[in-house]
């Protein structure tokens, strides 16, 4: 999780997020867990390696979070990790939706097994 990208990592992944918020304003909670899951594997996976197996950001699989409580990940999601170029999603997703998110990476029910 500490991997630092430098000031181009850091700008590119603020402008993609900030290019989200329209679409994934807090507050539009209209988003059904299929929404979820899709941004999940796309918006995290463009990070997180496609199938969460790890790329830029470390693997999200099930056997790399056992350590984690889902509560853990949860506060990852939401805050952020400082100097690195995992943003704080608060400002686009629901603490509900956090939470869920949070539990299912934990369960590993948004990767298929490979």
């Amino acid at each position: 999780m500490g991997r630092n990208t430098g000031w181009a990592g850091a700008l590119g992944v603020r402008l993609f997020t900030f290019l989200l918020l329209p679409a994934f304003a807090a507050g539009s909670s209209g988003r059904t867990e299929s929404d979820l899951t899709n941004l999940v594997l796309q918006d995290c996976g463009s990070c997180h390696g496609m199938t969460l197996k790890g790329g830029l950001g470390p693997p999200l699989r099930p056997e790399n979070l056992e350590r984690l409580p889902a509560e853990a990940i949860a506060a990852i999601i939401r805050e952020g990790v400082p100097d690195t170029a995992m943003p704080p999603w608060k400002p686009l997703l629901t603490p509900e939706e956090i939470d869920w998110i949070s539990r299912q990476l934990k369960a590993g029910t948004l990767v298929s097994p490979q």
